[in-house]
Protein backbone atom coordinates (compact mmCIF):
# COMPACT_ATOMS: atom_id res chain seq x y z
CA UNK A 1 0.00 0.00 0.00
CA UNK A 2 1.26 3.32 -0.65
CA UNK A 3 0.10 6.94 0.94
CA UNK A 4 -2.35 7.23 -1.75
CA UNK A 5 -4.05 3.85 -1.78
CA UNK A 6 -3.62 0.98 -3.86
CA UNK A 7 -1.14 1.41 -7.28
CA UNK A 8 -1.78 -0.98 -10.09
CA UNK A 9 1.45 -3.04 -11.77
CA UNK A 10 0.93 -2.59 -15.20
CA UNK A 11 2.81 -3.15 -18.69
CA UNK A 12 1.94 -0.38 -21.02
CA UNK A 13 0.56 -2.51 -24.28
CA UNK A 14 0.03 0.33 -26.72
CA UNK A 15 1.15 3.99 -27.15
CA UNK A 16 1.92 6.47 -24.17
CA UNK A 17 0.42 6.62 -21.03
CA UNK A 18 0.85 10.05 -19.18
CA UNK A 19 0.53 11.30 -15.70
CA UNK A 20 -2.97 13.30 -15.61
CA UNK A 21 -4.78 10.88 -18.38
CA UNK A 22 -8.06 9.83 -18.18
CA UNK A 23 -8.93 6.18 -17.43
CA UNK A 24 -11.15 3.43 -18.20
CA UNK A 25 -11.19 0.66 -16.26
CA UNK A 26 -12.52 -2.62 -17.76
CA UNK A 27 -13.78 -5.56 -16.19
CA UNK A 28 -14.80 -8.95 -17.89
CA UNK A 29 -15.60 -6.56 -20.75
CA UNK A 30 -17.53 -4.24 -18.57
CA UNK A 31 -16.58 -0.20 -17.68
CA UNK A 32 -16.06 -0.12 -13.76
CA UNK A 33 -14.65 3.20 -13.51
CA UNK A 34 -13.58 6.37 -15.47
CA UNK A 35 -11.62 8.63 -13.98
CA UNK A 36 -8.08 10.20 -13.89
CA UNK A 37 -4.80 8.79 -13.70
CA UNK A 38 -3.92 10.07 -10.19
CA UNK A 39 -0.27 8.74 -10.10
CA UNK A 40 2.21 7.07 -12.76
CA UNK A 41 5.24 5.02 -11.41
CA UNK A 42 8.25 3.50 -12.70
CA UNK A 43 9.93 1.21 -9.80
CA UNK A 44 9.58 3.84 -7.25
CA UNK A 45 10.21 7.25 -8.97
CA UNK A 46 6.90 9.40 -10.08
CA UNK A 47 7.18 9.82 -13.85
CA UNK A 48 5.76 12.00 -16.14
CA UNK A 49 4.94 9.14 -19.22
CA UNK A 50 5.54 5.71 -19.78
CA UNK A 51 6.17 4.30 -23.15
CA UNK A 52 4.39 1.12 -24.75
CA UNK A 53 6.61 -2.61 -23.69
CA UNK A 54 7.46 -0.85 -19.89
CA UNK A 55 6.22 -2.11 -16.92
CA UNK A 56 5.03 1.32 -14.74
CA UNK A 57 2.80 1.45 -10.98
CA UNK A 58 -0.66 3.03 -11.62
CA UNK A 59 -3.22 4.96 -9.06
CA UNK A 60 -6.27 6.46 -9.78
CA UNK A 61 -8.44 9.50 -8.04
CA UNK A 62 -11.08 7.93 -5.63
CA UNK A 63 -10.76 4.62 -7.01
CA UNK A 64 -8.92 1.77 -5.18
CA UNK A 65 -10.73 -1.58 -6.27
CA UNK A 66 -8.07 -2.86 -9.00
CA UNK A 67 -8.24 -6.55 -9.63
CA UNK A 68 -5.60 -8.58 -11.71
CA UNK A 69 -6.71 -9.33 -14.91
CA UNK A 70 -8.69 -5.58 -15.56
CA UNK A 71 -7.72 -3.61 -18.41
CA UNK A 72 -6.94 0.03 -18.07
CA UNK A 73 -7.35 2.14 -21.02
CA UNK A 74 -5.69 5.39 -20.62
CA UNK A 75 -6.33 8.57 -23.16
CA UNK A 76 -6.75 12.14 -23.51
CA UNK A 77 -9.21 14.51 -24.80
CA UNK A 78 -7.71 16.84 -27.66
CA UNK A 79 -9.43 19.48 -29.26
CA UNK A 80 -8.27 20.47 -32.66
CA UNK A 81 -9.74 23.65 -34.42
CA UNK A 82 -10.90 22.72 -37.83
CA UNK A 83 -8.47 24.20 -40.87
CA UNK A 84 -9.73 26.87 -42.78
CA UNK A 85 -10.40 26.42 -46.44
CA UNK A 86 -8.81 28.62 -49.00
CA UNK A 87 -10.57 28.94 -53.12
CA UNK A 88 -6.28 29.48 -54.17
Amino acid sequence: MSKVGNVAGCRVTDGTVERGANVRLIRDNVVVHEGKLSQLKRFKDDVREVSAGMECGMAFENYQDMRQGDVIECYRWRRFNAASKSDT
